[in-house]
């Protein structure tokens, strides 16, 4: 990579999201050369006051996310660039391209299927030419998926048990919220899939975001295979026939099942081609349970419909979050979130991974991955995984990244269980 004048740009500081991330690596970037950049001179002069004399000699950089030149400026200048900037399909293309022709290396907050499928389609080549590594998905969505399915497949590896199989997840606690920016995101892809049968498509897909589509089953998903799977796939509540609790859908399981899927098929399938995965969250095992679960399925089917439907698209953006908006510092304090994924292996091994943190998910977490992301692609480049392209943070920053979050008081590990 040639010489630049600056280590790290982060692009949308002054969102919520951004504004922790910039505070976390005010903490975090001692001696480093970062700019700070977005739309708005004076917010972003603002921000770094607030930041006190870590950032003071901080560059400030206003730039809009749909001028192409000045995008294609900043990239030149920077080895890594960040953007909490979404709905990345409508405030991201300009950015991740630049970052692909200038060789530089990126990291987002994405949740939204159909970028990284643009993404992949329109610049992964690019980038694999310049070296840049473009890593989606740095946040909540999807590092504790992506990662803890890593650790189970290198621990099966290791103990030579064969490959992955069933492997769930279940979210087993959290305490916080989800940014005014991710429901800005979910309301435009709830928009597209309403409107383009492609985008429909695309996100019916459980293997949309493959490198190598063909080489995936058809039609997405392997079949079910016995009744109990195949109404486990159509009902949306569970109950666990190994631990007794209910599980419900997770909000995030969409996209995150398939980020893991992606790092699969990036590592020539090392995760094992009958590898099956999904997530759910874990409502106990009381009297309730499976009430609060099928509350949950009703919820998150009426916030599907409600966005992709006008008049009540009206209605919820009257109550939901405005994009940089947040939580109070209070609130943030008490964050916390604790998952663990099951999985069974070709060789008949059972294994437990659980990752956790003492963060609100979606925020303080969030920016403490996205930073130790930032960071690990600045600081270790020798130590990672020599891949550039569309990557996931699995297969760009694996290891390396796990040993930072540890470091950061995250729990990332494995339990064989037989």
């Amino acid at each position: 990579m040639v010489t630049r004048d600056l280590d790290i740009v982060l692009y949308g500081a002054t969102g919520f999201v951004g504004r922790l991330t910039a505070r976390y690596l005010a903490g975090r970037a001692d001696g480093l050369r970062v700019a700070l950049a977005g739309r708005s001179r004076h917010r972003l002069e603002t921000l770094r006051t607030d930041l006190g004399d870590a950032a003071a000699a901080w560059e400030v950089i206003e730039v809009d996310a749909h001028d192409a030149h000045a995008l294609r400026s900043l990239a030149g200048r920077t080895t890594v660039l960040a953007t909490t900037v979404g709905p990345y399909v409508l405030h991201g293309k300009a950015v991740v391209r630049a970052c692909a022709e200038a060789g530089t290396h990126y990291a987002d907050l994405t949740g939204e299927v159909l970028f990284v499928r643009w993404s992949v389609d329109e610049i992964s080549s690019v980038a694999q030419t310049s070296g840049a590594r473009i890593v989606h998905a740095c946040g909540y969505d999807s590092v504790p998926s992506d990662l803890g399915v890593l650790l189970l497949a290198r621990r099966a590896a290791a103990d030579g048990t064969g490959t992955l199989g069933d492997t769930v997840l279940a979210v087993r606690s959290a305490k916080g919220g989800f940014s005014g920016g991710t429901f800005h995101s979910a309301r435009h892809q709830a928009m597209a899939a309403a409107n383009d049968p492609d985008a429909r498509r695309v996100l019916g897909d459980p293997h949309a975001l493959s490198h190598r589509r063909g080489e995936e089953p058809s039609g997405g998903a392997r079949r079910p295979r016995g009744l109990p799977s195949r109404l486990r796939k159509l009902l949306p509540v569970q109950r666990d026939p190994q631990t007794g609790r209910w599980n419900g859908p997770f909000v995030m399981a969409g996209f995150n099942t398939r980020i893991v899927r992606m790092s699969n098929t990036l590592t020539d399938w090392s995760y094992g081609r009958d590898f099956r995965y999904r997530e759910v969250v874990d409502f106990g095992s009381g009297p309730l349970a499976p009430l609060l679960a099928g509350g949950m399925a009703v919820g998150l089917a009426g916030g599907l419909a409600g966005l992709s439907w006008g008049p009540t698209r009206a209605v919820l953006d009257r109550v939901l979050p405005k994009p940089g908006e947040g939580p109070s510092e209070e609130r943030l304090a008490g964050g916390r979130f604790r998952m663990e994924i099951r999985t069974r292996t070709s060789g008949g091994a059972t294994y437990l991974a659980r990752v956790a943190a003492p963060y609100d998910p979606g925020y303080t977490g969030t920016a403490v991955m996205l930073g130790e992301a930032v960071l690990a692609l600045l600081q270790d480049r020798d130590r990672l995984p020599a891949r550039a392209g569309v990557l996931t943070p699995a297969t760009a920053l694996g290891d390396v990244l796990i040993e930072r979050l540890r470091d950061q008081n995250f729990t990332l590990e494995v339990e064989r269980l037989a």
